[in-house]
């Protein structure tokens, strides 16, 4: 059923797309194009496989926007290297608003500082249009391993021969660059286990072929409360939502491994500003909506929008961030 405001926001667009067809010059030309759009599907990319955070943060996203357009709003998943191949696609796609990218804090800050060869420029190849949500990273492992808190997984992975592996969703994203963070700061070997995604990371995790793994809460909420995995904390300066009775890592003295994830709506450079400005509006309604955050809360997400000059702000400073701290641990493309 379609709530209150999305019916009035679809009568006040069929308003405005009546009265652009009569704008024809000047500023009225972009007027009349934010009014008009869409006129046909829109697709978000995915740099990830489905099942993953970022893949059902799209999926909401889509389906809200789907709603409110009255037109198809499709997911398509192009993973791979943390996010940077569907961060690629989205840059080489037209510049007219019916090509977007899920963004993530991998594609966007890390991957320039892992792999040397982007198939993009991370900032000049987009237009930032909103921040959609932070989600926290849990540490998780698999229950046949005798860890119960961090410090008890810190003295097994130090005692361990062969050493614990852990698993990612790819090199250079978050759960990777995070994991790295904890092997520093806690002088254990590990060995990193990339994959295309975190499903099937989750996967082999859950089969017990890797021990342990840092993942979007997302991708692990339904393992943790199911018991198929133990969750042993949040890396994060604050608890989560979704699992409030979970304590921090900081809090049980793990210092120096406080990761914030975030995730956004980009487009390619060179879309015109009144279609970003409108994806921007309707995008902070949506996710302002209590029927949106409903759906971000049940995959564990907090919905945090923003306008596209501060969320350009964030990705400048993550870049910086997340450079230095690829330099400090060492973190490759393995």
């Amino acid at each position: 059923m379609i709530d209150s405001f999305l019916r009035s926001t679809i009568a006040r667009r069929r308003l405005l797309q009546a009265a652009g067809a009569a704008l024809l010059t000047g500023t009225g030309c972009g007027l009349a194009l934010a009014a008009a759009y869409p006129t046909k599907p829109v697709r978000i990319v995915a740099g990830f496989p489905p099942g993953g955070a970022a893949d059902l943060l799209a999926r909401v996203l889509a389906d809200r926007l789907g709603t409110l357009y009255d037109q198809p709003v499709v997911v398509d998943n192009k993973p791979g290297a943390g996010g940077s191949v569907g961060a690629g696609v989205v840059a080489k796609a037209p510049a007219d608003g019916y090509n977007l990218l899920l963004g993530v804090t991998a594609s966007q800050t890390i991957a320039p500082s892992i792999y040397p060869a982007l198939a993009y420029k991370a900032e000049a190849d987009f237009s930032p249009v909103s921040m959609l949500a932070q989600i926290p990273v849990a540490l998780v492992v698999h229950p046949s391993l005798e860890a119960r808190t961090p410090a008890q997984l810190v003295a097994l992975a130090k005692a361990a021969n062969p050493p614990l592996t852990f698993a990612s969703s790819g090199n250079g994203a978050i759960p990777h660059l995070t994991a790295e963070l904890f092997k520093t700061s806690q002088g254990v070997p590990m060995e990193h286990i990339p994959y295309r995604g975190a499903a099937p990371a989750m996967a082999d995790l859950l089969a017990g072929r890797v021990q342990v793994m840092f993942d979007h809460l997302p991708s692990v909420l339904p393992h943790i409360r199911s018991g198929k995995l133990r969750a042993l904390g949040i890396a994060g300066a604050a608890r989560a939502h979704a699992l409030p009775d979970l304590p921090t890592l900081t809090e049980q003295g793990v210092r120096d491994v406080e990761v914030s994830s975030w995730f956004g709506l980009l487009a390619p450079a060179g879309t015109p500003q009144a279609i970003v400005d409108q994806l921007n509006a309707d995008t902070v309604r949506l996710f302002g909506t209590d029927v949106t955050a409903q759906k971000l809360a049940a995959i564990g997400a907090e919905g945090v929008t923003s306008s596209p000059e501060s969320f350009s702000r964030v990705i400048r400073a993550d870049t910086i961030k997340w450079a230095r701290i690829v330099k400090e641990t060492g973190a490759k493309a393995d």
